[in-house]
């Protein structure tokens, strides 16, 4: 099998993780294997640089590399991970524009040397002409891009339609995709891209979109002009457009991978709305995809989603790559062209990945936090002992040296340790042999007499039993938590055990072994038969049976207290769920009781069916009693 490119919408890096297949095994390693990937492109990681983990960064046999926000916390985020043994990209940059710098460098990647840098990026008057900050554009970590010697990947994650609030930065960020690519492919680079593009192509690519423009008033030619539909399908082949195309635009430039393989394929989506649970009846739409440049058609033997598979409110989508390719009118095996030119041969490997010296500097295993670390797997393997009589070996070494021989060894004692508070010496003994060293040489040595010099040990045999008394006073169980404490002097006389003697003097209450309170003054003995002793009114075990609180009641009381109200039932007679409103407006931030099942076929709210009812009932006309509004 050839090489296999996966992109996936996560919607946070961990999220998978509480899904199956994932939760088996929560690592990155196992999560690329099920996926079969030997290149993983995510968006939407919902982390910043922070919050990268040693799993995230050091995963055995692949390299990685991320755009992440500069500035807002848990939101977008793009990341690529590598396989090591099947490719090794050659230069890897951050963002569209080339106004970011490399790590360790304050030169931004468009004023690098035209061999040090990706290229394409687009001119001074281009970016002018896309009505948004370049800086901002870039710092949100939506674009990420990795150059293989057979051809340029880019990973995206492109702004959604928010509600109409940032229609000019996304029609932007569009802009600037577009002309990047179209600029590389003057060069004469071949182009990947992969993301999710928050955009449909067409009706087929949206469940009900016919009847969502009907709804609207829209034509078909008005719903393929939308603007930033317009660009896309101007950049695809077959792609859509109404009248004239855009100047600069005349060509296109990329083929939709996974249409060319399912071209009148219909409820192909990617992405399902978790809002109103629209994935069990497929209500969603295809806005994650794998395009390539035209030339590279015949480069691929599959392509097709997996919507099967869980873990985010997208799936992924996958492409693989034939094992040879047609290359400049001959043919190339793939792994010759998609590693750094000595690696491959032939599809044979003369070389393994040297981290040394295929690693980029955009690399996530070359962050300072991640930089000469060791994976968990040496963290686990013994290194090769050095003799303790080695006289270079530091005194340190030597104790740690001798400690592991003693934990290996059956005949030797435990290690005991003495350090003086003030200085002095620092000793390990054991059975066998024992190790001195000065700790401080310019420190005042204590004299024997001292108490410094004499540490007490924490061990069972120097407990002494006023200690031991003095630990017994404490709780006794959790029930003697909710009994208040007596002012009552306690008996003087005790015999073993916790009897009260028959000799000692008659306590007007005490508390008993189980933590209850007892009445009587002398507890009988055993065979003692007789009947219980009453107290008289108004004494103090009267006043002491007021004091006491009844936990199971207390807790009833507390939980009444702060217990949910229970919820409406919806026309299937099944406990509604609760929204809260988000769109603007007068009834932004209140919350709703509907349906609890998934939205049906046709996205609306049907009666009499087994998918969502229509019932609707705003959270404060349901009253405390749970008896309707």
């Amino acid at each position: 099998m050839g090489l296999r490119i996966t992109t996936w919408n996560v919607n946070g890096i961990r999220n998978p993780f509480g899904y199956q297949p994932w939760r088996e095994n929560k690592t990155f390693n196992y999560m690329f294997d099920i996926l079969e990937a030997d290149i993983v492109i995510m968006q939407e990681l919902k982390i910043q640089r922070k919050d990268l983990r040693d799993d995230m960064v050091l995963v055995p046999g692949w390299d990685c590399y991320f755009s992440l926000p500069k500035h807002k916390k848990g939101y977008s985020g793009v990341g690529i991970y590598t396989r090591q043994s099947k490719c090794a990209p050659i230069r890897a940059e951050e963002g569209l524009l080339g106004v970011l710098s490399p790590p360790g460098s304050s030169i931004p990647y468009r004023d690098l040397p035209e061999e040090a840098c990706i290229g394409g990026y687009p001119t001074a008057l281009q970016v002018a002409d896309l009505g948004v900050d370049p800086a901002v554009l870039d710092a949100e970590g939506r674009c990420l891009v990795v150059e293989f010697p057979a051809f340029v990947l880019f990973g995206v994650y492109s702004p959604a339609n928010s509600n109409g609030l940032r229609d000019d930065f996304r029609y932007g960020f569009l802009c600037a995709l577009d002309t990047r690519i179209r600029n590389l492919a003057k060069l004469g680079k071949r182009v990947v891209l992969t993301g999710d593009l928050n955009v449909s192509r067409e009706e087929i690519d949206t469940a009900r979109a016919e009847e969502a423009m009907r709804a609207e008033g829209i034509t078909h030619e008005e719903y393929l002009s939308t603007p930033n539909r317009r660009i896309f399908n101007q950049l695809l082949e077959g792609g859509k457009v109404p009248g004239q195309r855009d100047e600069g635009r005349e060509d296109p430039v990329l083929w939709d991978i996974c249409r060319g393989f399912h071209e009148n394929r219909v409820g192909m989506y990617t992405h399902w709305e978790q809002k109103i649970n629209a994935r069990p009846a497929n209500f969603g739409s295809r806005i994650d995809y794998i395009l390539c440049s035209i030339e590279m058609k015949s480069w691929f033997s599959e392509s097709n989603i997996q919507e099967g598979l869980m873990g985010s409110d997208h799936c992924p989508v996958y492409a693989v790559m034939k094992d040879k390719v047609e290359l400049g009118g001959e043919q190339a095996n793939i792994y010759d062209i998609m590693n750094p030119p000595g690696m491959f041969k032939e599809g044979r490997r003369l070389r393994d990945f040297s981290p040394a010296k295929d690693l980029l500097s955009l690399s996530g295993k070359l962050l300072p936090e991640f930089d000469r670390r060791r994976s968990i797997k040496d963290m686990f393997t013994r290194k090769p002992m050095v003799s303790s009589n080695s006289p270079s070996m530091p005194l340190s070494a030597k104790l740690c040296d001798h400690n592991i021989q003693a934990q290996n060894s059956e005949e030797l004692q435990p290690t005991e340790v003495k350090r003086s508070r003030r200085g002095g010496t620092a000793s390990v003994s054991t059975k066998a042999q024992t190790f001195t060293s000065p700790v401080n040489s310019s420190a005042k040595r204590p004299s024997d007499n001292s108490p410094a010099a004499k540490p007490a040990k924490r061990s069972k045999s120097n407990t002494t039993p006023s200690t031991a008394q003095t630990s017994s006073k404490g709780q006794q169980s959790l029930k003697g938590f909710f009994i208040p404490k007596s002012t009552i002097s306690k008996p003087t006389n005790l015999c073993s055990g916790r009897e009260v003697c028959s000799t000692a003097k008659s306590p007007k209450s005490s508390v008993g072994d189980e933590g209850s309170l007892n009445t009587t003054a002398p507890k009988p003995t055993l065979g003692h038969s007789g009947p219980p002793s009453v107290s008289p009114p108004g004494s103090n075990v009267e006043q002491e049976s007021a004091l006491f609180t009844d936990p199971q009641a207390t807790k009833e009381s507390w939980t009444k207290l702060f217990s949910r109200k229970p919820s409406p039932r919806c026309e299937h007679n099944e406990p509604c769920v609760i929204y809260t409103t988000k769109k603007p407006g007068v009834n932004c931030g209140r919350q709703f009781f509907i349906c609890p099942r998934p939205i049906g076929p046709t996205g609306n709210k049907e009666k009499g069916t087994e998918w969502r009812c229509g019932t609707f009932i705003w959270a404060s006309d349901w009253n405390s009693s749970g008896n309707g509004p």
